[in-house]
């Protein structure tokens, strides 16, 4: 017996005549060690031996292969890997010269289950010797960190969220006392204003952590009422939607950011300006949402591109399936939203 395991019974069952390592029983005592020490490692390890780099693998390392395991074994490794062959194929030549390799968390894009899955693993690749000494093939031992470092990015970017909402909620609240302070008559008008959209502030951005159904005008209405001092500032078009918890936070972060950048540099940043939203829902759940700014200060581009623009562009519509643009045109900013709830 070489092993056990389920990997053990195959290799042993398995017709090696049909390929270059020809009967098991003419292996060499170096293929049959190493196969042994492969079949007891704990990690996910696999075999390249011979002229082809026949593929043998243990228990562990099954899963790895995805739908492809059901003939992978005894086969040349390029034929079982063709779609990452190229980028490990320097990591098995150096093993082949006698030089072992590891690598941690490299990525890779897999195509094991029929389509693309990026994936990112730590591994060692090691020379394997045959009874004369001769280097015939190389050992792979590997995890699979794709979870670990998905993980992390997921952490990065919810530090990075947290620290813009914290930020646009200094820039929101400073501008609220502003605007604030200049369209009032006396100190007590001012004094209620301020608290009465801070108040509304609050309630947008309890938004953010609602666990329910809401209705579109809700969502618009509670993320916007803290920018605006007057309510004919806001022009609202759009049939009856109610959206799930997901998709109302979702427009709720392009609705605040926009309406941020609005009160800062463009419209609601002048007394007289007007931000309109409209959409439309189409039977099949293909939704259309527009914001349009008119009668604010002249509008020009940015010079750079921070984690508003991705939540625009990526995050935001990434909980509609769908796409953001902004145009900034001189006449006002103009974004829209298209995807499907």
């Amino acid at each position: 017996m070489i092993g056990s395991g389920l990997m053990a019974r195959h290799i042993s069952a398995f017709d090696w005549c049909k390929t270059p390592l020809g009967p098991i029983e003419t292996w060499p005592v170096s293929l049959l060690s190493a196969v042994r020490i492969m079949l007891g490692q704990q990690h996910a390890s696999c075999i390249f031996w011979g002229s082809d780099m026949t593929l043998l693998y243990n228990d562990a390392y099954a899963p790895i292969l995805g739908a492809r395991q059901s003939d992978a074994l005894g086969r040349p490794a390029k034929e079982v890997w063709p779609d990452v062959w190229e980028e490990i194929l320097p990591f098995v030549e150096k093993a082949l010269d006698g030089e072992g390799t590891f690598f941690k968390e490299l990525p890779l894009t897999m195509t094991r289950n029929g389509y693309d899955e990026q994936t990112y693993w730590t591994f060692s690749y090691s020379p394997l010797y045959d009874d004369d000494g001769t280097i015939c093939g190389m050992i792979n031992v590997a995890v699979d960190e794709t979870q670990n470092v998905e993980g992390r990015a997921l952490q990065d970017a919810m530090r990075t969220e947290l620290s813009h909402r914290m930020k646009n909620m200094l820039a929101v609240t400073s501008s609220v006392v502003s605007s604030s302070l200049r369209a009032s008559p006396d100190l007590q008008h001012a004094r209620e204003t301020v608290v009465a959209r801070i108040r509304a502030l609050g309630e947008a951005q309890q938004l953010l952590q609602a666990d329910a159904a809401i209705d579109i005008t809700e969502v618009i209405n509670r993320s916007l009422t803290a920018h605006l001092d007057r309510d004919e500032r806001l022009s609202v078009t759009g049939p009856p939607i109610v959206l799930a918890p997901d998709q109302a936070l979702g427009l709720s972060l392009i609705l605040f950011e926009l309406a941020t950048n609005a009160l800062k540099y463009g419209a609601l940043s002048l007394q007289d300006g007007r931000v309109g939203i409209c959409w439309t829902c189409a039977d099949d759940g293909e939704f259309t949402l527009d914001w349009q700014e008119s009668d604010g200060p002249t509008v020009s581009p940015p010079t750079s591109r921070g984690f508003g623009s991705q939540l625009l562009h990526q995050v935001g519509p990434g909980y509609f399936f769908g796409t953001g643009n902004i145009e900034y045109n001189p006449e006002g900013v103009s974004y829209r939203l298209r995807g499907k709830i």
